[in-house]
């Protein structure tokens, strides 16, 4: 032990990947962790359903097992509680026991602090006790810390990032092998990218919870996740990427973010993206966000949105965090949030938005046809741009794709509705924005 400072305990609970991850860097890396806080971070006890068949990092020295979180959470040793199960219910439970038994909490919980994260830091307050949650957003990219300090400084006034990387590896593997998704998310299953459920990711809920977190941060507002525009990629197809290259674009899950004079637009959907923008070249399953301030203008932020290590750094940067203040006092505490008080969230729809639009379709091959959909677009005063087909082999279910100039999204929606009651399509019209270079 360095001399003249006590150690600080940390207590895990979930040894899934997160806090395998966490575990491991506690262990391998104690000596620099030491040397940075100027004393040892030591995990005293760990929680888990089968805790017993867990084999442990050697190197933590003798840690107290068991499967219930109660003892953590009340454990007179324990001065950190790492929250690492996810969900909703039980972790809840866990960082509310943290509170009342007046333990800090590091947590990795998107969804729990999407829902009521600011609620559960208003407890924290009145109990005297810190609450982290960088590895809640983009595993290995310190997006938190950068909107909570790095950047405080500034005035957001837009968010644009790739913060879900199973959908991004499944889309990026589709562009480049032209793979199916159904193809692709059975390989990302393989690979541990995917979960056994896949629609919290590809339907892009995962997505919404993380960006409900980095807006409140960004914008000082409570956000409810619900009230965000959500669509995911499952419509999206390998033709899709071959005209939206012949378009210059790509096509990427984008969650948005943008302040206006009337309140914040949110959208968690798929969008085409410029092929000259940074955003573009994010391959496989790595995150990247992309802020705009009002005075420090462009910032651009890349790594590992997910895995063991890249989040287990976000959660053992945390724990030291917050032990540096259990050592060291607080007179003046950061908010998780980045704000001492969130604002109520005004949100503003995304049907008042104005861009280009791709349209898709696929159709019976007739006469007629490319002026039934013009007339429905004249209808509602949408003006074309161009109109492509690629060769296909097929007839009957014969794709192309129309783009139009700059309009409403509520325009957009009324007109592929209309269209969708048109006899020769063999599905709804697909309509993905075309996103402004960043």
């Amino acid at each position: 032990m360095i001399a003249g400072m006590q150690q600080v305990n940390v207590g895990i609970v979930g040894l899934g990947n997160v806090g395998s991850g966490t575990l491991t860097l506690l262990a391998e890396n104690a000596a620099q962790i030491a040397l940075k806080l100027g004393f040892p971070l030591r995990v005293t006890a760990v929680c888990s359903r089968s805790v017993e068949a867990k084999k442990l990092p050697e190197g933590l020295g003798p840690v107290h097992r068991t499967t219930d979180w109660r003892e953590i959470v009340s454990h007179p040793e324990v001065d950190i509680v790492a929250e690492l199960v996810g969900g909703t219910s039980v972790a809840a439970e866990i960082i509310n026991g943290a509170i009342e038994h007046k333990k800090s909490v590091v947590t990795a919980n998107k969804e729990l602090m999407a829902s009521c994260g600011s609620e559960i830091w208003d407890r924290a307050i009145r109990a005297g006790i810190n609450l982290a949650m960088e590895a809640s957003v983009a595993g290995g990219i310190p997006i938190h810390a950068v909107l909570r300090e790095g950047i405080s400084g500034d005035r957001v006034v837009a968010l644009y990032g790739i913060l879900n990387g199973t959908s991004n590896y499944i889309l990026t593997e589709m562009e480049k092998r032209g793979a199916p998704l159904d193809e692709v998310l059975a390989e990302a299953h393989r690979l541990g990218y995917a979960e056994a459920d896949p629609s919290a990711d590809i339907d892009g809920f995962d997505a919404r919870s993380k960006l409900a977190i980095l807006a409140a941060l960004a914008f000082g507002e409570k956000i409810t996740p619900s009230d965000i525009f959500v669509e995911g990629i499952r419509r999206i197809s390998p033709m899709d990427f071959q005209y939206a290259h012949k378009l210059g674009h790509t096509i990427r899950l984008i969650c948005a973010a943008r302040q206006t004079s009337d309140g914040l637009i949110l959208s968690v959907r798929p969008a085409l993206i410029g092929l000259e923008t940074i955003i573009a070249g994010v391959q496989g399953a790595y995150n990247a966000v992309w802020v705009k301030g009002r005075y420090g203008q462009d910032t651009f932020y890349y790594g590992r949105g997910a895995g063991p290590l890249p989040t287990g750094v976000a959660v053992v940067s945390d724990l030291m965090r917050v032990a540096r203040e259990i050592r060291y006092g607080h007179p003046e505490r950061v908010s998780p949030f980045a704000h001492e008080r969130l604002g109520e969230y005004k949100p503003r729809s995304v049907t008042s938005e104005k861009c280009a639009y791709y349209l898709r379709f696929r159709v019976d091959d007739r006469p007629g046809i490319i002026a039934a959909l013009a007339g429905i677009l004249a209808e509602q005063h949408i003006s074309l741009e161009a109109v492509l087909q690629l060769p296909s082999e097929t007839k009957s279910s014969l794709p192309f794709v129309i783009t139009v100039e700059p309009t409403c999204e509520h325009t957009i929606r009324e007109a592929v509705q209309k269209m969708s009651h048109l006899d020769f399509l063999r599905e709804p019209p697909l309509a993905l924005p075309m996103e402004p270079p960043l």
